[in-house]
């Protein structure tokens, strides 16, 4: 395993982290200063980054593999990627989301959504990391056990938009966070941006009946479509084939049936 850097450390870095082979060869940028004890705990090097700073990152990403795996502000991706453009390899975390309100199947030679304003932001961060060198991954709705529809149908927050009857795909954390790692080892691959998602995409309804009834949960109220996230009114399905056949990897959780059975039996 090459030394590598973690900027931003979220669920996708702690995945990236348990997922290591030798957590004391990554480096992770946090904002939180608690954070560091948690991070040395684990082995990792911590380095304070309350703002995005050419500064810091520049000298640290020299030579290592690099994840940027932080939401876009308009500002810190610029001054970032530049940074790390003499990292050895990087990549960034992006989102389906740029594909707007596109419908249907989604897969490697789907283009984004360019006139969206909802799109923009994220797009602009992918251009700045691409410019650098990167490769973009963009996955659908990340969960484990620390994050997912579970906990918001157990903590009551949770409306199906509609009659949830709209299709959509998912990945767990752990296997995103072994196709990154699938990544850094992949020398020649054919694109710079991949789509990334499990392989059965599924209609919330589905998937939020089947959650109800593995928690013994009543099954939630519905919500006009107009008051969810633009990402849960589309129906559009994921097929990240290209990628998974590019580099030999198959899934821990290709379905949400062993994703999430992982995540319930986790708490």
């Amino acid at each position: 395993m090459n030394n590598m850097l973690i900027i931003g450390i979220g669920q996708v870095g702690k995945a990236l982290i348990k997922a290591s082979p030798d957590p004391s060869k990554i480096t992770a940028t946090t904002r939180d200063p608690l954070r560091v004890f948690w991070l040395a705990d684990l082995g990792v090097k911590p380095i304070i980054m309350p703002l995005p700073s050419a500064e810091i990152i520049e000298p640290i990403a020299d030579g290592k593999d690099v994840i940027a795996t932080f939401p876009p502000d308009g500002q810190a991706d610029a001054i970032l990627a530049k940074a790390c453009r003499k990292a050895r390899r990087l990549i960034y975390i992006s989102s389906t989301g740029v594909y707007g309100s596109q419908t249907g199947t989604i897969d490697n030679t789907s283009s984004p959504d360019r006139e969206s304003e909802n799109t923009k932001a994220r797009l602009a961060a992918e251009d700045a990391w691409l410019a650098n060198g990167a490769i973009v991954l963009r996955p659908p709705g990340i969960y484990g056990p620390a994050n997912g529809l579970h906990l918001r149908l157990k903590e009551g927050t949770f409306k199906l938009p509609g009659n949830g009857e709209r299709l959509s795909s998912r990945i767990h954390v752990d296997d995103l966070a072994r196709i990154i790692l699938a990544v850094l080892a992949q020398k020649n691959l054919e694109h710079k941006t991949y789509v990334v998602g499990d392989l059965n995409p599924c209609s919330l309804k589905e998937l939020v009946q089947w959650l109800c009834e593995k928690m013994h949960l009543p099954f939630p109220e519905s919500t006009n479509p107009e008051n969810v996230n633009i990402t849960l009114r589309n129906s559009r399905s994921i097929d990240s084939s290209f990628l998974l056949n590019e580099l030999g990897l198959k899934l821990l959780y290709p379905s949400y049936q062993d994703g999430y059975k992982q995540c319930l039996e986790s708490e």
